[in-house]
């Protein structure tokens, strides 16, 4: 339950600091050149998780889920921020990122921890 919760707060958390800090000039990294290199990483850091799910963690240990989420989401969402610093560096939309990045950190911090 307190993992659906860490997805639903990501993405609020997402949608107010976009519109705050950004406001509509919003951009894609899929906008521009790294559109390829982006969906390509993004599905094999599906494949790691879903496979360290599924073949390496014990999924009913509260502790080991803990700490999948805590690496999942540096990875995914570093991932994230570090494709939109390479390719969008001039529209600072990895500030946003790295803003939720610690959101959902302090989020896995107080209340899975």
């Amino acid at each position: 339950m307190t993992a659906g919760f860490l997805v639903l707060i990501v993405s609020i958390a997402n949608a107010i600091l976009s519109k705050l800090i950004l406001g509509n000039n919003r951009r894609k990294v899929s906008e521009t050149e790294g559109k390829y290199i982006q969906i390509g990483g993004l599905i094999v850091i599906a494949i790691i998780g879903l496979c360290s799910i599924f073949f390496i963690f014990d999924i009913l240990e509260a502790n080991t889920m803990r700490w999948f989420w805590l690496f999942f989401l540096i990875l995914a969402v570093g991932f994230h921020a570090i494709m939109e610093w390479t390719f969008l560096r001039e529209s600072k939309e990895y500030v946003v990122s790295l803003m939720v990045l610690m959101i959902g950190l302090i989020y896995i911090f107080m209340f899975m921890f």
